[in-house]
Order: structure tokens, then sequence, then C-alpha cells
């Protein structure tokens, strides 16, 4: 079955190939423009890659205009070269599978001949061979589509390759611009955390210190009055309960009591409880996990299952967490409306940043319609 999969992805990656080659030599005008060529060869080094399962490259980055327009010649010869002999073989089956039987079954006596008739002519000979030539085309397809696919893309990704300084200045890019988005949100953070203190906590404590004072004066000035007492300490107590409540909330945003009392795997369970769309959680074996991570992981899944349950119209969910080597995976789904975009609200663009601040990478992937997939890679070595 694996094999069959392998030879059908071949063969539709080498039509494929066909088709974009002549796409390339009818829209050759248009393609020498540096931008518009960057983004054909994008388009290509990215099926390339996922034939061959290679890492994508980041979002936005495009091959070097002097690659893109070596690879245009080299894309058309190819894919001429590669795509044609795909074309044959699936045209011979598709003729030898509906049009060899139709030939004999509907042509009159005197029809133009064909080989097969001349040959040897009669039914038995067309219910025999044409059978094994379909046969005979489907194993040179399954034998030669995968390796020739495979071929044309290394080719391709030859070609539109990064050198190496150029990888580095585009990682050197890439992480000035996380260092400043994480820089910001730090320094929003502090101010949140300070607001969030000073207008809530610490109000709540000076109206505790006033309702204390007003209950010694009361104590000082009428000790029989208990009623009046009783009914300031009152206040007071349920004050301090309001004001332990907040504290404990600004707390949680900073770093979750849950990670240190019960792990990664117990706070996930709480926050996928909690939300209120049904969530299916899957846990794989995460071995020990670094603290940071951990509250990247926390807070993006809590996040995301907040917009879930917010915006998506979903009426189920999943998230999956797995680590292989040093790698931890995060996937959270939904079968919501689809359309996330984290151009269009606070919350993607929070979990991207807090991402990107650890060297992670995230995935959005929300067609109009659903469903959402998040798609998270973060460093846990």
């Amino acid at each position: 079955m694996a094999g069959t999969q392998q030879a059908w992805r071949g063969g539709v990656y080498l039509l494929g190939s066909l088709l974009s080659g002549v796409a390339t030599v009818l829209g050759l005008p248009l393609l020498w423009h540096p931008r518009l060529a960057r983004l054909w060869a994008r388009r290509h080094r990215d099926r390339a890659g996922r034939l061959l399962g290679t890492p994508p490259a980041p979002p936005g980055v495009l091959p070097a205009t002097s690659r893109a327009l070596l690879w245009l010649p080299v894309h058309v010869v190819c894919g001429l070269a590669f795509g044609l002999p795909a074309l044959l073989c699936a045209g011979n089956i598709v003729v030898a599978l509906i049009a060899t039987p139709l030939w004999w079954a509907f042509t009159p006596p005197e029809r133009p001949r064909l080989f097969i008739d001349v040959a040897v002519p009669g039914w038995a000979t067309a219910l025999t061979l044409g059978p094994l030539q379909i046969v005979l085309l489907a194993a040179v397809a399954y034998l030669a589509f995968p390796p020739l696919a495979r071929a044309h893309a290394r080719i391709g990704l030859a070609v539109l390759a990064y050198p190496a300084d150029e990888r580095l200045a585009e990682r050197v890019a890439e992480l000035t611009r996380t260092r400043a988005d994480v820089l910001d949100a730090h320094g929003a953070e502090l101010r949140r955390i300070e607001r969030d203190l000073h207008d809530g906590t610490q109000a709540r404590l000076v109206a505790i210190a006033m309702r204390l004072a007003v209950a010694r004066q009361a104590f000082a000035e009428h000790p029989r009055d208990d009623k009046l007492v009783e009914e300031l300490l009152r206040d007071a107590h349920e004050g301090t309960e309001e004001a332990m409540t907040e504290l404990r909330e600004v707390i949680r945003t900073v770093y979750p009591p849950i990670l240190a009392d019960r792990g990664l795997a117990g706070a996930l369970t709480a926050v996928t409880t909690r939300c209120g769309v049904p969530v299916r959680l899957d846990l794989g074996d995460l071995e020990r996990v670094p603290a940071a991570v951990e509250a990247v992981v926390y807070f993006a899944v809590a996040e995301a299952l907040t917009n879930v349950a917010k915006h998506s119209e979903a009426t189920a969910a999943g998230v999956r967490v797995g680590r292989t080597a040093d790698r931890l995976s995060v996937v959270v789904t939904d079968d919501g409306s689809g359309g996330a975009d984290d151009r269009r609200g606070t919350g993607l663009a929070g979990i991207r940043r807090r991402v990107l601040a650890i060297d992670g990478t995230v995935a959005v992937d929300s067609p109009a319609g659903g469903p959402t997939t998040i798609t998270l890679e973060l460093p846990c070595g």
C-alpha cells in the first residue's frame, strides 16, 4: 500500500512538473521579473520539499533572485524530461483501459486497423493483450515514478538551496525581529502586571486597611458596640478574600502554580477540562521538559482553547502533545468555522511571540469553513 501511494504521489508530482514547465515557457516574459520569479520558485521549492519530507523554509523567505532566474530554464528542461515519460505511461494506461475495448466494441468492420488487428486479430487478442499492457505499464509506473519524482525534486532543491551565508543572514534577521517582539511583549507584560496590582490588589488592600482602622477606632470609642465592630471586621475579611483571589490570578499569569504542583500533563488536563468545548487530550511520553517550555505550552494551549470556545463555533477540539528527541510538538485542532488569523487579534499573535521567544515555530492552518490546526514545534533538549 505504501508503494502504491508513493507511485501515485510520484506520478502526480511528475505530471504537475510537466504542466508547470509548460506554464513557465508560456509565462517566461512575466517570470523574468525578479519578484515573480522568486515567488514561482518558492512555490516549487515547497512542493519539492513536501515530496522529500524536508523541513519547510521559514514563512516569507524567498529564494535568491539569481537562483530563481537560474531555476527557470532548469525547471523547463527537467519538467519536460521527467514529465513526458510519466504522461506517456499514464496516457497509455488510460488508452489500454478505456479506448481499446471501445474501439473493438463499437467501430464498424471497415475501421482503420490497429497494430493489434494486424498482429493477431480477434476478441481473444484484445481481451488478453489489453490487460497485459495495463499490468506492464502499471509495473513501470510503480517502479519508475517514485525515483523520477525524487530526482526531479532534488534537482530543484539543489538549484534553489540557500548558501550558508544567506541562511545565516536570514537566521540573524529572524532572531533580530523575534528579539524585538519579545522585548516589546515583555515590557507590555510588565505594564499589565503593574496595572493589575495597582488597580486591583493594591486598591483592595488599601480598602481593607481603612476598614481595620475604622474598626479599631470604633472599638476604642464604643467598646460595647460589638455589632458595629463585627460588621467592619466582616467587610475587611471579605475584602481580604477578594484581594487574595485577584493576587492568585495575577500570579497565574506570571507562572501558573499548577505547573509546579501537577506538572505539564496535569496542567493541560485541567485546561482542557475547563474548556467550554469538549476536548480530547492525547499526551505522549514527554520525559523532562524545561520549565520555560512548559509555561509556553501551557499558555499557548490555554489561549488556543479560549479562542476555540469564543470564536470558532466548534463542537469538538483536540490537543496532542508529543516528543521526538529534543523537539516537543503541540497540535491543537477544532472542527469550527476556521478563518483564524493572527493579524486580526492578539490571541494567536501572543502565542507566536511566546513560541518564537524560545526559538520555536508556529504553523496555523485555518481555511474558511474549517477545520483549524495550530502546530507548535519547541526545542526541549
